[in-house]
């Protein structure tokens, strides 16, 4: 299809709000042989990319209909290189094309037309998330657009069942303030975690950021270590992102044996609750969830440490009828996900990230990123980005 009919513009919420909800309404994410899912933005169509410190949703026109959309963020983030060094990096995400529209190139446009912005800012690098098995968006960004394939972490999901877990009486909890927080995240995880947001602080503060957490074996001198600037041997720390608060979604449909399943474990424990049986959530109706983000740890103990810290946050959840799950992301290789609490029946176990140098080869090293040693166990998987 030729692009002299299409028009892309900037997102104006007077004009494209209701086009682009009905869009995302008729737009269905997820592999179509296991589960649909679909949001529902709660009126603001922008809102998975408000938070960012800069963004920009564009709309391609066609006679006049609205057909497809497309979203940008840009941050300054580490990457990981020969050393760790800040970029400006671009995300794309929130690619939708009318149904009756695809194959046509309206995709292509809009994303070349978001890379136009990027550069436009400066940006060294733009990367996207997609499923692995998401042959259209995989040919679309990698075969046509120049992204390399980059990392493949995996999605983590637990249900929210709403019967409090029971966390070992020989652990501490305590909730960090923001500064504690921040200055811990800076200390650790900026020179080992890949995409460290370098306004991590702006994160914490977020009125959607639930608070930072951290576990230490009970008597721990956690308040005396932390003021003398050292950490007990076995420790651990999280935060919460509460995405239920911008945007909710929806499962359409889902495999027969999780659908039996769904509606018997929920009879069971309604009428037997002595059994203890764990309930799946009704996912059909829209739900929120909160997402675990900057999960670090240290320590010969410190998997037991996350552990529970993630059965704080489900316990957490649990006070909210309008938290059904838990999710977390981590890197492929990262042991964090034997020590993360969740079903794989609801989980992803290889999303992938692919990645593209906006700049010349000389002054990036951008074939370099691909090309780099395994990744270290750390990702920072930036809640904004959801």
């Amino acid at each position: 299809m030729g692009y002299g009919e299409l028009k892309i513009r900037s997102y104006n919420a007077q004009i494209h709000r209701a086009g682009v909800e009905d869009l995302e309404r008729r737009c269905e994410v997820g592999p179509a042989e296991r589960v649909v899912l679909f949001t529902d933005t709660l009126g603001d169509p922008i809102c998975r990319i408000r938070n960012s410190p800069m963004y920009k949703m564009l709309v391609a026109e066609l006679r006049g209909e609205l057909v497809g959309v497309i979203q940008g963020s840009i941050k300054i983030a580490t990457v990981h290189k020969r050393t760790k060094d800040l970029a400006k990096l671009g995300y794309v995400l929130g690619l939708r094309i009318a149904p009756l529209y695809r194959r046509r190139g309206i995709g292509m446009k809009l994303v070349r037309e978001l890379e136009e912005w990027f550069i436009a800012n400066d940006v060294d690098y733009a990367y996207m998330a997609t499923e692995k098995d998401n042959e259209a968006s995989v040919n679309l960004f990698v075969k046509k657009l120049g992204y390399v394939e980059f990392r493949t972490p995996a999605i983590l999901v637990r249900p929210v069942n709403f019967r409090t877990l029971r966390v070992s009486s020989k652990i501490e909890m305590a909730k960090l303030k923001t500064e504690d927080a921040e200055y811990l995240y800076r200390r650790f995880m900026s020179t080992s975690a890949e995409f460290f947001p370098d306004d991590i602080g702006n994160i914490l503060r977020n009125k959607l950021s639930l608070g930072t957490w951290v576990a230490y074996s009970r008597g721990e001198p956690w308040k005396e270590l932390i003021s003398e600037g050292r950490v007990p041997n076995s420790w651990a720390m999280l935060s919460v992102w509460n995405s239920g608060e911008l945007f909710k979604v929806r499962l359409e449909k889902a495999p027969l044996p999780c659908l039996i399943y769904a509606k018997m474990s929920r009879l069971i424990d309604k009428i037997f609750p002595c059994f203890q049986l764990p309930a799946i959530p009704d996912f059909f109706q829209p739900f929120g969830f909160y997402f675990i983000y900057g999960v670090y740890h240290e320590g010969p103990l410190s998997g037991k440490l996350v552990r529970s810290l993630c059965q704080f946050v489900h316990n957490m959840a649990t006070k909210t009828k309008d938290c059904k799950a838990i999710v977390t992301e981590v890197g492929g290789d990262d042991t964090l996900r034997l020590h993360i609490p969740h079903w794989d029946s609801l989980s992803c176990p290889e999303d992938l990230w692919c990645i593209k140098s906006l700049k010349s080869e000389e002054n990036t090293g951008s074939y370099e990123l691909p090309k780099t040693p395994p990744p270290p166990a750390s990702l920072f998987v930036d809640p904004r980005e959801v």
